[in-house]
C-alpha cells in the first residue's frame, strides 16, 4: 500500500471530536477508525500494539541493531475539527497541479487568488475536497506518513534504527489528546508530533492558551414597566466585548502578536454567557491579558452591582520554547534530517496550540513538524501527496540519524 492509498483509507472515517461532551474520546465514531487502525498496525508487523479504554494507541517498531540509541517516538492525532463537517469526505486527486482554479463540485472554487499558497505546489499532484466538508490531512496525513515510514523501515533492514514508538491520539482539535497521553508507557527520551502545515515547518514555540467564560447576570422585567429595574444581559455582553481592544482579535493580530478571541455568545434578557480564548507567546503579557479580563469584569461590577458579571479563567497550555531550549539536539536532528531531504526548513511560531506543548511540560520534548497539509478546518483543505512523501522521508531520515546517538 502507498501513502496516498493509505490516507485516503483514513479519510473514509468520520472523526470529528466534539468540544461539549464529557467523554473520553469526546466521541464514540473516533474509537471506529482507532480499532481500524489498531488492527492495521498489526498486520503491518509492529510489536507492542494496545489500545487503551481511551482510544489512546500505541506500538513499536524494533530496533534492528545493538549500538546505544535514545528510544523517540513519532505522534498523530486522528480526529478531525468540530469547526466543519468531516462526514462523509469525497477526496480528489488534481494531477499536476498547474496553477488554475481547483472547481471543487458545482459552484464551488479553490482559486489561488483567495488562496495563494496553492501556487507554492504547482506541478504536484493535490488531493481535495469536493467542498462540503474537510480533508482530514490534519492530521491523517502525519498519521499516513508515520505508519508508511515505519512500513518502510520494516522492509530495509540495511537503514539502522533504534526502537522507534508511535503513539496516536483522539481529541488534539479540542485541546485534550495529550490529558491521558501515559508518556511513561510510550518510554521515550523524546518525540515528534506530526502536525504541522505545510512542506518544511518546523515548531518548537506555540502560544500560552487560557480559556475564560464570562458570566452576566441580568434582570428581566416586562418591557412596558422596566424603567429603573431591567438589567439586560444582552445588553452588557455587548459592552464587556467592546471593553477588549479590537485591535488584538485574530483578524488583526500575526506572527508573536497575541489576541483574545470571542468564540461566541449565548444570551437572553436575563443571562448572558462570552466564551473567550486568550493568547500570546510571551507569558508575561500572557499573565497581563488574563489581568486584563479580571479587570474588566470588576469595572462591570462597579458600574452594575457586584456579582453581575463572573469570570472563570482555566490555563489550557503553555509555550514549548521553556522546554524545548535546554534539549535544542532535538531541534538539531531534525533540521540535519530536513537537510538531507532536500527539505528547506521553516521555522516559525505556532499560533495555536499542539499536544507537543502539552508533552514538553510533562517532561517529553515534543516539537512539531511539517504533515503538509494547507487551509485545515475547513472545505478548501488540500494536500500534496509529494508534502507526504517528503515528510515521511524526513521522518525515516530522523530515525537513522538518531541511530547511535549521543547527547
Amino acid at each position: 500500500m502507498d501513502i496516498t492509498e493509505r490516507f485516503l483509507n483514513y479519510t473514509k472515517f468520520d472523526t470529528q471530536s466534539a468540544e461539549d461532551s464529557d467523554c473520553v474520546p469526546s466521541t464514540s465514531k473516533q474509537l471506529v477508525f482507532a480499532d481500524y487502525l489498531k488492527k492495521e498496525l498489526e498486520n503491518e508487523g509492529l510489536s507492542d500494539v494496545e489500545m487503551d479504554d481511551k482510544g489512546y494507541i500505541y506500538a513499536t517498531l524494533k530496533a534492528n541493531f545493538k549500538g546505544k540509541t535514545p528510544t523517540i517516538g513519532f505522534i498523530s492525532h486522528y480526529d478531525t475539527s468540530p469547526d466543519c463537517s468531516g462526514a462523509d469526505i469525497k477526496p480528489q486527486i488534481v494531477s499536476k497541479y498547474d496553477g488554475s482554479d481547483i472547481q471543487l463540485s458545482e459552484g464551488i472554487v479553490s482559486s489561488p487568488k483567495k488562496f495563494p499558497e496553492l501556487l507554492q505546489h504547482i506541478g504536484e499532484d493535490l488531493i481535495v475536497t469536493d467542498g462540503h466538508t474537510l480533508l482530514g490531512a490534519d492530521d491523517k496525513a502525519g498519521i499516513a506518513e508515520i505508519v508508511q515510514a515505519m512500513c518502510w523501515l520494516r522492509d530495509h533492514k540495511e537503514v539502522k534504527h533504534g526502537d522507534i514508538r508511535i503513539a496516536f491520539n483522539p481529541d488534539e482539535e479540542i485541546g485534550m489528546g495529550a490529558h491521558y497521553f501515559d508518556i511513561e508507557k510510550f518510554g521515550c527520551d523524546w518525540a515528534y508530533t506530526m502536525d504541522g502545515g505545510d512542506v518544511g515547518e518546523l515548531e518548537f514555540e506555540n502560544f500560552n492558551a487560557a480559556s475564560a467564560k464570562v458570566h452576566i447576570k441580568g434582570v428581566s422585567v416586562h418591557p412596558g414597566y422596566a424603567k429603573g429595574k431591567m438589567v439586560n444581559a444582552n445588553a452588557l455582553a455587548a459592552k464587556f466585548a467592546e471593553m477588549l481592544p479590537e485591535t488584538e482579535r485574530p483578524e488583526t493580530t500575526e506572527g508573536y502578536q497575541g489576541f483574545y478571541h470571542l468564540l461566541g455568545i449565548e444570551s437572553n434578557v436575563e443571562r448572558a454567557k462570552l466564551s473567550y480564548i486568550i493568547r500570546d507567546h510571551d507569558r508575561d503579557r500572557f499573565e497581563d491579558r488574563k489581568r486584563f479580563v479580571l479587570r474588566c469584569t470588576e469595572q462591570m461590577n462597579e458600574a452594575f452591582g457586584e456579582g453581575t458579571v463572573t469570570v472563570e479563567l482555566k490555563d489550557q497550555y503553555y509555550n514549548m520554547k521553556e522546554k524545548i531550549d535546554p534539549q535544542m539536539h532535538v531541534i538539531d536532528v531534525v533540521l540535519h534530517a530536513m537537510q538531507d531531504c532536500g527539505v528547506a526548513p521553516k521555522v516559525k511560531p505556532i499560533r495555536g496550540g499542539t499536544d507537543g506543548a502539552q508533552l514538553s511540560f510533562r517532561g517529553l520534548p515534543c516539537p512539531n513538524i511539517f504533515a503538509g497539509g494547507v487551509n485545515f478546518h475547513g472545505p478548501y483543505e488540500f494536500v500534496s501527496i509529494q508534502s507526504m512523501e517528503k515528510a515521511m522521508q524526513v521522518i525515516i531520515r530522523i530515525c537513522e540519524l538518531t541511530a547511535g546517538f549521543n547527547d
